[in-house]
């Protein structure tokens, strides 16, 4: 049986997966606030450990260290998958495998953020364009509207066309997992989605 070190090759793609998946784990929103000396935002605004709710404590730094942390795990294991030249199955899963990490992260009771800066670094991985696109969809609707989440979920809704007009049939394992990814994060934003609907979503003033 062919050998890669000590992991057999048949296992390598396992490896790499559940190795994403750990990586993804990692909420960077939470060890950052402790740094900080801040709540753990679990516990504070909307509960969730991302950029966003960090930045409701003030702290500019921490929810810019909190966004780079969480969109660097979700580049650096695609781009590893990629780097190694591992099948496009492998970076799919891969990159869904860091995803699903940062949702239900395994080191914090599977109860994570709900992915927008980690699925920006996984688009970035695959394609600098693709990542580009979102990310001027993010910025172009919050600084119109002011809310993050609807910033997010438009984003996640146009990440899939984007991904089909940029990387077409030759890379269609990874159009499919952005719109895996896109789904997975509408869903995170359900009970945002449901308040902007009421009109009691939290917003960003102007100034």
């Amino acid at each position: 049986m062919d050998e890669l070190g000590f992991i057999p090759v048949t296992l390598i793609p396992v490896a790499c997966i559940v190795v994403a998946y750990l990586l993804g784990s990692i909420s960077f929103g939470i060890w950052v606030s402790r740094a900080f000396g801040l709540p753990d935002p679990r516990t504070v605004g909307s509960g969730n450990p991302g950029a966003t709710n960090v930045l409701r404590s003030g702290k500019k730094l921490a929810a810019a260290l909190t966004l780079l942390g969480d969109a660097l795990k979700g580049w650096l294991a695609v781009w590893l998958a990629l780097h190694y030249g591992m099948l496009m199955w492998v970076v799919s899963s891969v990159g869904l495998a860091v995803f699903i990490g940062h949702l239900y992260p395994i080191f914090h009771g599977f109860k994570g953020g709900k992915g927008v800066a980690t699925a920006l670094g996984i688009m970035l991985a695959i394609s600098w364009w693709l990542g580009l696109f979102a990310a001027i969809t993010w910025l172009l609707v919050f600084a119109i509207m002011r809310y993050s989440s609807l910033a997010a979920i438009t984003a996640a809704v146009f990440a899939p066309v984007y991904a089909w007009l940029i990387l077409s049939r030759p890379y269609k394992d990874y159009v499919l997992m952005v719109l895996v990814l896109s789904l997975l994060l509408i869903w995170r934003h359900r009970s945002n989605i449901q308040k902007l609907i009421n009109g009691t979503e939290s917003g960003f003033e102007k100034k």
